[in-house]
């Protein structure tokens, strides 16, 4: 057993971060405004070759306000995926409009295949809107989530949605720094393709500000709609007047000041990852049983997460798996239950979720950290080429 623990995935924290948000303190500019604010708005925007950016507290409160800037109201239906984090259709409940489950493919990512056979089947397009024939409600919107920095199929996801009207929301809160190799949008950024794109900067993503979000779009409308209603949708600064319900969703100068400095270090923690990944792939292909899952070629991924794929031969299963290294002291984890499962979306509609359950069943997440060192990975490969049953 190692004295050592090896976390899952954890911030690194080694470059300008100090420096810049000491620079917030000393100015005394730390809360919800501030010029590493705008700055770090301007970056990311940038960075991701996005028209603006708006800044707010967490991935989940910028979806919130892509949904409420795609015109999503409490009358709607919005399509998602059954495989990603919870957060990722909460805030379609937030707005009070009912969610529609999709199944994934091998990516991870929505299959487009049954995206669009759900749409020609069940369906019907009349007036410019996609109905559903089940509750004779309108779709309004998809929400595509970009699972573990890989890339959801985009081209076909896009011609759907150009095909029924629908708005497109890109959940690429694991992505930032994902783009296409090839294709239609060869170049494009994950969350630059749909209406709008939502990263995350929590405590665990390639790249943090402790919490916070930013939401991306090349529609000025949905630019300023997200300015807007993140700021308490303020229209008199001085007598205090609002025009809608707003929120208090704006990212603090303090943040802003770290994710700058992190922004700063994205490409170099991407190839260490990548090393990693890569340096990991080749040593567990010699271990019967077990695979790491693949990013698809057309893409250049953050790499993320590494996805563990436990198959039935290996000695144990992949709750075993979670127990015995934990007693190694290396953290590891499940996928996400389903959200279709989850006690507040029982008795929600689904669509063939099949594929989806099998990679519920056989994958788990292994420590990915740019700060993951060789020595790291050697000892956890070496625990998995000698399993015991805890």
């Amino acid at each position: 057993m190692s004295n050592k623990f090896i976390p899952l995935s954890v911030p690194n924290l080694k470059g300008r971060e100090l420096d810049y948000v000491a620079n917030a303190i000393k100015a005394e500019w730390v809360s919800t405004s501030g010029p590493y604010v705008d700055e770090f708005e301007a970056r990311v925007a940038e960075y991701v070759g996005s028209k603006g950016a708006v800044s707010c507290q967490n991935g989940t409160s910028g979806l919130h306000v892509a949904l409420l800037s795609c015109g999503v109201t409490k009358d709607d239906e919005v399509i998602v995926p059954t495989l990603t984090f919870i957060a990722a259709v909460n805030p379609v409940k937030y707005i009070g409009a009912e969610p529609i489950f999709m199944d994934c493919d091998d990516s991870l990512t929505i299959d487009v295949d049954k995206l669009k056979e759900f749409c020609e089947v069940e369906c019907k397009f009349l007036d410019g809107k996609l109905i559903n024939s089940k509750t004779n409600k309108c779709i309004k919107a998809i929400v595509v989530v970009h699972v573990f920095g890989n890339m959801a199929d985009m081209e076909g996801i896009m011609e759907v949605a150009q095909r029924y009207n629908l708005k497109v929301i890109e959940d690429a809160t694991e992505a930032i720094g994902t783009y296409y190799l090839s294709g239609k949008y060869n170049g494009k950024y994950a969350g630059t393709i749909g209406d709008v794109g939502v990263y995350s900067f929590n405590g665990n993503k390639i790249i943090t500000t402790g919490g916070g979000g930013m939401i991306v779009s090349n529609d000025e409308k949905i630019l300023n709609k997200s300015k807007h209603i993140t700021t308490q949708a303020k229209i008199d600064e001085l007598y205090y007047i609002h025009d809608e319900i707003g929120y208090n969703y704006r990212m603090t100068n303090l943040q802003a000041a770290l994710g700058l400095a992190q922004l700063e270090q994205l490409e170099n923690f991407i190839q260490i990852k990548k090393e990693n990944y890569e340096y990991y792939r080749e040593k567990i292909s010699d271990i019967n049983g077990l695979s790491i899952l693949g990013f698809k070629n057309s893409i250049r991924p953050n790499y993320w997460f590494y996805a563990l794929f436990v198959d039935k031969s290996y000695l144990l299963n992949r709750d075993q798996i979670i127990k015995y290294l934990a007693s190694e002291k290396i953290q590891t984890r499940p996928i996400w239950g389903l959200i279709s499962d989850q006690k507040p979306y029982a008795g929600s509609q689904t669509y063939k979720i099949e594929k989806a359950r099998l990679y519920l069943e056989h994958v788990v997440n292994i420590p990915c950290s740019s700060n993951l060192t060789k020595e790291d990975i050697d000892f956890v490969i070496e625990c998995l080429k000698r399993p015991e049953v805890i």
